[in-house]
């Protein structure tokens, strides 16, 4: 998936954008922590597109505008895979 429709995919209120991430955390882990707070329509961890390793950070995007949120407040600074993740709302850049 190339960044700009990575982008249009994940830019709203219903995105969030996990940094910090273990580089052993792939989508089905971050689907499975996230998960518990609503719907989730698409998972990405970000990887080097030459050596396939992540980047350390990803996105999730939610059905609802609410489980975004409650997954924000929830989430943010919580350990996850032996580290303390950051959670922030993806914005248009």
């Amino acid at each position: 998936m190339n960044s700009v429709r990575l982008r249009r995919c994940f830019n709203t209120a219903l995105s969030i954008i996990t940094a910090s991430l273990s580089y052993d955390t792939n989508e089905i882990v971050l689907k499975e922590a996230f998960g518990q707070y609503g719907e989730i329509t698409g998972v990405k961890v970000i990887c080097d597109h030459k050596s396939g390793r992540s980047k350390g950070y990803g996105f999730v995007r939610f059905t609802a505008e609410s489980a975004a949120s409650i997954a924000l407040q929830k989430m943010d600074g919580q350990l996850l895979d032996g580290r303390n993740i950051r959670v922030h709302y993806a914005h248009k850049g």
